[in-house]
Parts: C-alpha cells; structure tokens; sequence
C-alpha cells in the first residue's frame, strides 16, 4: 500500500495562474470546503509565504495546524511547492506538495498527500480522508482558478 495518496488534474489555465491562486492562502477558507480559516504567520525574502496557520474540517478530521512551506517556483510559473506540518492538535503528521507543469492545454497540476492523525485509524480510512482531501482540494483549485482568470476564447483578451 502506498504512503501517500497521489492525484493530478489538468487546468485550463497558465501555470502562472495556478500559482497565484495556490499563494494567495487568506482566500482559502472562501473556495476550499475543509479550510475554514488561514492566517499566514511569516513570509520568505522572496515573497512566498514561508509559515501558514490552517483551521480544517474534513468531518472526520479537525484541527489547527501550522505549515512550514517551501517553493521552487519557476518564471514561468512551473515547479512545486511542499509543506510540512510544524504543529498541530489532534494530527502527527501533514506533509504534501502540489507539483505544476505546463501542458499543451494549461497546467497539470500533482498533489501528494500524507496525513496522520495522532489517534490511530486503519490505513484504509486514512487513505480514504487523504483522497477526499486530495480530490475535492484540487476540484476547488480547478473552479478558483477558473472563476479568477476565467478563460476566454482563442485570440481574445479578457
């Protein structure tokens, strides 16, 4: 059995776009279900914020944690980001990363999650929350994205 749980969704969009989106952590709890509240607690020279403080509720899971993040964006809006769990309550472990690539039709975007509770949980319903966080944060992405850049057709500009 793997030790993440791994999925990617392809975004009609500019990786730039996705970036913008993916940093801009006070505008969470209004597109992503599960993140009821973010405060960004400090922010790297090169203006990325660097520790985030999140507020979740996935149903089975609720917390307040603290991320330390780390992004090797490129110009062109390519790369990834990762995070790493630094606090939390009831949570042992979050660790993930969301990698962007540039495809012919706008942006693959690959989310990677790892996610233990302090309480014990059968790998399987572990797996399970992990998918549903994947799965319905990458959906969010997709409509933010979308409704923040909406996409227009071939040659007009917005």
């Amino acid at each position: 059995m793997p030790d993440r749980t791994e999925s990617s969704m392809q975004i009609p969009a500019p990786a730039p776009h996705v970036v913008e989106v993916l940093a801009d952590f006070p505008a969470y709890a209004s597109w992503n279900r599960e993140v009821k509240q973010v405060e960004v607690l400090s922010t790297e020279g090169d203006g990325w914020p660097d520790r985030v403080r999140f507020e979740l509720d996935t149903g089975m899971i609720k917390d307040t944690y603290v991320l330390d993040y780390d992004w090797h964006i490129a110009h062109d809006g390519t790369g990834s980001l990762s995070w790493e769990m630094v606090e939390a309550r009831t949570l042992r472990d979050l660790v993930g990363s969301y990698t962007i690539t540039s495809s012919p039709s706008g942006t693959l975007v690959t989310y990677r999650l790892t996610l233990r509770p302090k309480v014990p949980m059968l790998g399987a319903l572990r797996r399970k929350v992990e998918q549903m966080v994947v799965t319905s944060s990458l959906t969010s992405l997709r409509e933010r994205v979308l409704q923040v850049h909406p996409a227009t057709p071939e040659g007009e500009t917005p």
